[in-house]
């Protein structure tokens, strides 16, 4: 019989949760769901993903996210909104990409599916 699994969580190392959480909360657009121990903040459902940042001070920087938007320009300004920088854009058969940093140096890239089905 195989394992049953209720829910995935992608997590993301911090060394501070405070300048973690002003910075998701304004990327999400909403305060964390849960704070379910000390040193742990999480999102649930984000466009059906799980997020949680966790304090480890050693770690924090290391991580990576994707984030799929469905228009990159629209998605660029509302980054400039909050004071977030994106870089300059990728594109390739698969869409564009873009990226931005958060406050430890954890590296989020945005991806833009493209405009047309990919023949494989």
């Amino acid at each position: 019989m195989a394992m049953q699994i209720q829910g995935v969580y992608a997590a993301l190392a911090t060394a501070s949760i405070a300048s973690a959480e002003k910075f998701y909360t304004q990327l999400f657009d909403r305060e964390p769901d849960d704070r379910p121990m000390d040193g742990l903040i999480q999102w649930r459902n984000v466009a059906g993903a799980n997020i949680q940042i966790f304090h480890d001070k050693e770690n924090a920087g290391s991580g990576r996210l994707t984030i799929v938007v469905p228009k990159m320009d629209q998605a660029r300004r509302s980054l400039e909104e909050i004071g977030a920088e994106l870089t300059a854009e990728t594109e390739g058969d698969y869409g564009k990409i873009a990226h931005l940093i958060d406050p430890d140096g954890n590296r989020i890239t945005l991806a833009e599916p493209p405009s047309r089905l990919f023949k494989t």
